[in-house]
This record gives C-alpha cells, structure tokens and sequence, in this order.
C-alpha cells in the first residue's frame, strides 16, 4: 500500500508537468511583422552563407596584402652516400640547415592592384549581406501578407456562409407557412454549399500560409500564429522622383556594379604589369656537417634580382585584350542592371498607387453592399423582396468584401516591393 502511494504521488505530478508542457505548445504564437522579419534575419541560411563569403573574401584580401611582406623559409636536409669513382671510393653523412629570406621590392603594381581588387571584392561582399537581409525582408513581408489575406478571406467567407445559413432558415420558415416555392429553398440551399466550399479553400490557404512563413521566419511549419498586425493604408510621403533617387544612391546592387568596374579596372592594371619589370631581394644563409644537427661550414648569400618579359609571343598582350573587353562587359552589365532597377522601382510605385485609389472605391462598395443587405433582408422579410435579390445582396457584400481585401494586399506588398527596389535598409 506504501508503495502504490508513492507511486502515486510520483505520477500526479508527471501527469501535470506534461499538460502544463501540452498547453504551451498548444498556445499560438504572437507575431508581429517586425517580430517576424527578426526571427528570419537570425534564422535564414541565405543570411549565414552571406556572412560567410563575406568572412571569406575578408581572409583573401589578408592573403593578398600578405604576398607584399617578407617570407622566411627554413630548410634541413640530412643524407647517406656512398661516391665510387675510377681511383676513389667515398662515404659518408651530411647534415644541412637553410634559412632563405625573401621579400619583392617591386612587381609592376601587380600585387599593388590585387590587393585594390580584393578590397573591393570585401566591399561586395558587404553589399551582398545588405542586399541578402532586404530581400528577406520582402520575403518575409509577403509572406506575412499572405497569410493576413488569408486569414480576412476566411472572415469573409464565414461572414457568407452565416449569412447564407440565415436566409436558408428564413426560407425554410417561410416554406413551412406555404409562402414560398421549394425552388426558394433548393437555391438557397447551393448557395449555402458553394459558400461553405469557398470557405474550406481558403482555410485550407491560410494553414498554407502560415507554413510557408513559418518556414521563411525559422519555425516549424506546424506551428500556430497569431498575427499582432493587420493591413494598414497610409498614404506614401514620396513621389516617384524621390524614389528614383533613392535607388539610386541607395540600392545595394547598384554600389556593387560600381565596384565590379573598378574592379575590372584594376585588372586591366594587372595585366600590364606583365610588361613591366620585377625586381625581388632574397637572402639566404646555410650550415652544414657531417654531424647531427649540422650547424657548421657557415655560408650566406644576398641576391637582388631583376627580371623582365622581353617576348612571350604576344601572351601579356592578349591579357591585356581580355581585361580590357571584360570592363566592357561589367559595364553593360552594370547598366542593364541600374535601367532594370530603376524600371522596378516605378512599376512597384504606379501599381502602389493604382492599389490606393482602390481602397477607397473598395470600401465605399463594401459599406453601400453592408446597407443594400440590410435592405433586401427586410424587403424579403415584409414578403416584398425576392429570394434572388437577397441572394445576390449576399453575394455582392462577399466580392466587395474581398475586393477591399485584395486592395488593401495589393497596396501593401507593392509598397514592400518599392521599398525593397529603392535598397531601404532593414533597421
């Protein structure tokens, strides 16, 4: 009996523990937009690989700086041999050390323009974080609209659907006390299970939805939400010229081209160095014995050599070609580039702008919908209104419904896409 009691009393307690741990995670998650776009900046992989390149072309850039210093190797050799020859025979053991020093003194601004270039490729790499996080954050934006879309889609249509509920009931009602024909009753009936119809597609969007920005943000596609924010409309404080000028100056891609050039400028630099002259001191100092480990017989040696390319049958000078035509090609990259981003960025900013003025036609449908449904409810009522003009009442709220739903989307992702094209920062 004293040992069921503490079994007892062990198990109560586990029992507990495991609900309390049932209700949390059975508990939504609240998440802003923000709280959104920072979850996915600490849990994206596109973010991780670009701030690994960017480690990456911070370590060449070292790499490249370090070939102008000065290398110290050092060397040890040890040997058996045994030497015949026609009146001699020898053998014997050698033991020898080397320390050799060398240091270029001048490469024909080789490595001067390689290290310009590896600057420049760290500065890319910086933009490409930047430009990685913005294009996140229109990611996760739109993917959070999404899911704010569906979820007013579902609202709508079990607004619908319960008013389709309520009129079949009024139907029946009226059927029962032999005022309507069944006909009244079979039609209200279809548009009952179309709207029902409708409302299943969309939650079975939404759970999508939430999948898919689970996925984006880092959390497991299961996970429940529940969204903090909701569609706002705010007039937007710039004109089109503004944000064209901003792209400009601001756009991640843009600065990147820029470096991409000067980049293959310097490549230019660095092939013409083939026809200029190198110059390279080395020095160097040895031992050697015949006893371990060999530090005897010292000798040393200092060397400042010259060298030049006098003829390498016309190699340097299509390097040169080659650098040369590959400015070009960065550069009318750079420019389709640049027109392709400026294009974007008015497309965004027109289709924002042709998404406001459908806001306010949109919401004017839904409140004169709202009041011709309250209308046709009454009419049909008093036995004045038909069951079709009730029936398309309901409909018309439903699209108008929608229809400002979608505008509202449409204006807010447009935005996000515009801010996204201007090169924004994410704060």
């Amino acid at each position: 009996m004293n040992m069921y009691k503490r079994c007892l009393s062990m198990l109560v307690p586990a029992v507990m523990l495991l609900s309390f741990h049932s209700s949390v995670f059975a508990a939504d998650v609240e998440l802003s937009l923000d709280d959104s776009i920072a979850l996915a900046l600490q849990n994206n992989y596109d973010i991780k690989y670009a701030k690994s390149a960017r480690e990456k072309a911070y370590w060449s850039l070292k790499e490249t700086q370090s070939n102008r210093g000065v290398a110290i190797d050092y060397a040890h050799s040890g040997r058996r041999f045994d030497s015949a020859s026609s009146s001699t025979f020898v053998n014997g053991t050698s033991f020898d050390n080397q320390v050799s020093l060398s240091l270029p003194v001048y490469s024909g601004g080789s490595l001067e323009n390689r290290i310009e270039q590896a600057k420049l490729g760290l500065n890319v790499a910086d933009l490409d974080i930047e430009a990685a996080r913005q294009q996140l954050r229109l990611t996760v934006v739109n993917d959070y609209l999404t899911v704010l879309e569906y979820q007013n889609e579902v609202r709508v249509n079990q607004d619908t659907v319960n008013n389709y509920e309520e009129h079949l009931n009024l139907v029946k009602a009226k059927y029962d006390l032999g005022v309507v024909a069944k006909t009244d009753v079979l039609s209200s009936q279809v548009d009952l299970a179309k709207a029902q119809d409708s409302l299943i597609v969309a939650q079975n969007n939404y759970q999508n939805a939430v999948a898919g920005l689970n996925n984006t943000i880092g959390l497991p596609h299961e996970t429940k939400v529940a969204l903090k924010d909701d569609f706002t409309y705010q007039k937007y404080p710039l004109t089109l010229e503004e944000c064209l000028q901003y792209a400009g100056t601001h756009r991640p891609e843009i600065a990147q081209n820029e470096a991409r050039v000067a980049s293959a400028q310097y490549g230019v630099k660095i092939a013409n160095s083939g026809k200029m002259p190198t110059v390279a001191l080395t020095a160097s100092e040895g031992w050697s014995d015949e006893h371990l480990p060999g530090l005897k017989n010292n000798n040393w040696t200092v060397k400042l050599t010259t060298s030049l390319n006098i003829f390498d049958s016309g190699v340097t000078n299509s390097q040169i070609k080659q650098a040369k035509h590959n400015v070009d090609m960065v550069s009318d990259q750079a420019g389709q580039e640049r027109d392709s981003i400026f294009l974007s960025v008015r497309q965004y900013y027109l289709s924002m702008y042709e998404a406001e003025k459908r806001i306010g036609t949109n919401k004017v449908s839904v409140e004169r919908a709202e009041e011709n449904l309250m209308i046709q409810k009454a009419r049909y009522e008093v036995g004045v209104g038909t069951n079709l003009d009730l029936r398309d009442a309901v409909l018309a709220l439903d699209s108008a419904n929608k229809d400002y739903i979608q505008a509202l989307y449409d204006f807010t992702t447009s935005k996000a896409k515009l801010e996204q094209a201007m090169g924004l920062p994410v704060q």
